[in-house]
């Protein structure tokens, strides 16, 4: 099977998502093409069946704005025609959908090319839902031959937001591998926190949505009964005002800026509890990553999030906003050792049974012989 894959290639979920998915793919045997306008964040080194294709957008004058989604929709026809592709599994609605389904269009005589469509958040709730794109991406999602999400939370949303003809498959996110559970950054845990204190991790793409104060917020009121030491990962819009607030209240030995990382895992495994106090979240793949590690999560209950961190298994869970109650389960567990250490096993335990990539992946590849079988 030649499987073409499009996505953001930025430091987000879904660009994550289809990345991994690709790979796993590919050591499975299928062919895969990635083609977007950058090299996807995680495709980082070359990889047996997998190719990468960009996209080049043409700068005229004329063009206020660059016409991506058409450049792309022409990069996909060309790709499925030349590469006999059996499909393109895109995600994110716009404009990957949109563009697919122009290139199925235009190679419609030549060339019979299927489309899978991956709604992952912010396609749906922000972009999609914006009037001026509710038309256009409900007509995207509905003409694709299959279109997933990544909870049933989102599932729901959509069908809510565009009534799509069309039905919704629930595929939840997934972990590509286990780590082994020591600490392989022991050194440089010692360097962040070096008497021993419990350190606290939060990685995103610092956009507000993901509320980023409000870990350093959860930080402050725990450090008013403990030590303790806020390490985040990642970067974006948010970063300089959290720079700031952190500056503002004199925590600037206690809040680490990592910035954007490459191994993610390495570095989750510094940590003690993993922080989500997202406004909204679809699914919550970094708090998955965090798990997979062996960290508890103390999360948001917005969105998808409860149908990923279960209630006195994998973390706790608090109202958006809410920073005492999450700092109330951090100082549960800092003071009381064999309870974050319970909860460390079972998160693990939990990401492993429930969201593997040898449990999810099938689910994609049987999906995909469906639409190819019609």
């Amino acid at each position: 099977m030649k499987i073409g894959i499009s996505c953001y290639p930025t430091y987000g979920g879904s660009g994550v998502v289809a990345t991994e998915l690709g790979k796993n793919l590919a050591m499975r045997g299928y062919e895969v093409h990635f083609i977007s306008y950058a090299l996807p964040y995680r495709l980082n080194e070359v990889h047996e069946n997998i190719f990468f294709h960009e996209v080049k957008v043409p700068q005229y004058p004329l063009f206020e704005y660059p016409p991506y989604a058409l450049a792309l929709a022409t990069k996909m026809a060309d790709i499925a025609l030349y590469e006999k592709l059996d499909l393109i599994h895109v995600h994110y609605a716009i404009p990957h959908a949109l563009s697919a389904n122009i290139a199925r269009d235009m190679i419609k005589d030549s060339h019979p090319l299927k489309i899978i469509t991956t709604l992952h958040g912010t396609d749906i709730t922000l972009v999609g839902a914006d009037p001026s794109f509710m038309r256009i991406t409900r007509h995207s999602i509905e003409q694709s031959d299959a279109v997933t999400a990544v909870s049933q939370y989102l599932k729901n949303e959509t069908i809510k937001t565009f009534q799509p003809r069309i039905d919704i498959e629930v595929i939840y996110n997934f972990i590509k591998e286990i780590p082994p559970l020591h600490n392989v950054c022991s050194a440089l845990k010692h360097k962040f926190a070096p008497g021993g204190e419990p350190v606290l991790i939060h990685l995103s793409n610092f956009r507000p949505v993901k509320r980023v104060l409000d870990t350093i917020y959860i930080a402050q009121a725990v450090r008013r009964e403990r030590p303790v030491r806020l390490v985040l990962i990642g970067d974006g819009p948010d970063r300089p005002i959290a720079e700031q607030k952190v500056r503002e209240l004199g925590m600037e030995k206690e809040v680490i800026f990592l910035g954007k990382q490459e191994d993610i895992y390495s570095l989750l495994t510094i940590g003690d509890i993993f922080l989500m106090p997202s406004q909204s979240e679809s699914f919550g793949l970094a708090a998955l990553e965090a798990m997979c590690c062996g960290l508890p999560c103390i999360t948001s209950d917005a969105g998808g999030l409860p149908e990923l961190n279960q209630e006195g298994v994998s973390g706790y869970l608090a109202p958006v906003g809410d920073i005492p109650k999450m700092a109330g389960y951090v100082l549960q567990m800092i003071n009381n050792p064999g309870l974050r250490k319970k909860l460390s096993q079972s998160a693990r335990e939990h990401a492993i049974t429930h969201f593997h990539s040898d449990k999810i992946i099938p689910q994609y590849i049987n999906l995909y012989n469906r639409v190819l079988a019609r």
